[in-house]
């Protein structure tokens, strides 16, 4: 009986752990079944005459074997036959050529086979919790979740959820002025899940793009009740971002919505985002106005489109050439993103005064040094010619290319 009573804890154990992990009752006793069978199949060659029938109620299990009833002394394999007498003993009135149930105790073939059993369990059951964990986190994808802060390591974090899942948030998925300790909370999105070798890693992530959508969708009720639409967004993480939002509704202004009286809704979502400057703009269709929009604070004089390579040259007084490319280059840098335009911006030539872009002098300077100094906000020969020093330091070139620039656009000028 002590071997019974150790079967039947065994299936208690797992049943308990069952209720720890969240696999489900039926899946459980399914899970139960297979194992028995894939023990009784190893044993026995086979399991096509086994019925096992799972008692979940009182947490053990009952076996049977059915075996073909033959003539006393004819049993040739007694995996699948049984003689007559020993059939009666079960069923009295069973003839020959029937078939009988034979119930079998699992304890009674030994430690090993109940070890086995354990083994098999285990195994299965661990595929199943990844199987769930796998599922559960998919289904998150994009969604915020809060993890308490277990531990640090130089190139991830590790988070547990209040479910005790393991959540990793790698280095570069942080915002680069956030600083953990064990036991923070922190908020971050589910970004994907990682599943090499079975092993699944759910990896969560601050940095992206849909962390900061989510929080406006939290901290707005009309993004969350569908009366406004985020259009676009664009993020340097920790530094700065771009969101473009829409109404369906006339009577409601998107932008302010957003930002909130006295920017009490944004100030929640700039705090969390370590101080990330957001610009909210009207989302537009038209792609001049919204390349413009998206250039803010900069003031445009006018736009050249190639809708066809998705290029826009745009045109400014040379005041606003600074405000438009940003500090680094970052406002262009967001722009270009948001509105999925290739942006190029142009120091706009006043008429009357002599300049030339510097897209003209292609043929004597390489292609990506124009881009260089485009991407600084110099576009044209004059503003090349009259920029300081340090502001040609800022497009990164050897001085010998910056002097056989300046040489080309003089001679240009004195021709």
């Amino acid at each position: 009986m002590a071997k019974k009573a150790e079967t039947v804890n065994m299936v208690d154990r797992f049943a308990e752990f069952k209720e720890l992990k969240n696999i489900d009752k039926t899946t459980m006793i399914s899970v139960l079944e297979e194992s028995f069978r894939n023990v009784l199949a190893k044993m026995f060659g086979s399991d096509e005459n086994f019925d096992v029938i799972m008692n979940p109620d009182k947490g053990d299990c009952e076996i049977y074997q059915n075996l073909e009833v033959v003539p006393d002394g004819e049993v040739k394999n007694p995996d699948k036959e049984i003689g007559l007498s020993e059939a009666r003993e079960i069923d009295p009135e069973c003839e020959i050529g029937e078939d009988v149930s034979k119930q079998i105790y699992f304890e009674k073939f030994g430690r090993r086979a109940i070890l086995n059993l354990r083994q098999t369990l285990q195994s299965k059951i661990l595929d199943l919790q990844k199987e769930a964990l796998t599922k559960k986190f998919r289904e998150l994808e994009g969604e915020i979740i809060t993890g308490e802060v277990h531990q640090v390591w130089k190139r991830e974090a590790l988070l547990i959820d209040d479910e005790h899942n393991e959540l990793i948030m790698p280095k570069d998925e942080q915002i680069p002025s956030d600083s953990f300790r064990k036991g923070d909370m922190v908020r971050a999105v589910v970004k994907r899940v990682d599943n090499a070798n079975s092993n699944p890693k759910v990896i969560v992530s601050r940095s992206d793009e849909a962390f900061l959508r989510r929080l406006f969708e939290q901290e707005v009720p009309e993004i969350h009740d569908g009366l406004i639409t985020i259009r676009a967004v664009a993020r340097i993480p920790g530094e700065r971002a771009k969101i473009a939002v829409e109404s369906y509704d006339d009577r409601i202004d998107p932008v302010g919505a957003c930002v909130g009286i006295k920017g009490s809704r944004i100030h929640g979502i700039v705090r969390e985002l370590r101080n990330e400057n957001i610009d909210v703009i009207s989302y537009t269709s038209n792609p001049q106005l919204f390349i413009q929009r998206a250039l803010s604070p900069a003031s445009i004089s006018s736009i050249r489109l190639n809708e066809e390579e998705k290029k826009a040259e745009v045109f400014l007084h040379p005041d606003e050439v600074s405000l438009a490319i940003g500090k680094g280059g970052m406002n262009i840098r967001l722009a270009t993103k948001l509105t999925g335009y290739t942006i190029d911006v142009y120091r706009d030539i006043e008429e009357g005064e002599e300049d030339i872009y510097l897209d003209e002098f292609a043929d004597e300077i390489d292609g990506w040094v124009i881009e260089q100094l485009k991407n600084i906000g110099l576009g044209t020969a004059k503003a090349v010619l009259n920029a300081t020093p340090e502001k040609l330091e800022q497009a990164d070139l050897e001085d010998d290319t910056v002097a056989h620039v300046i040489e080309v656009i003089k001679a240009e000028f004195e021709d």
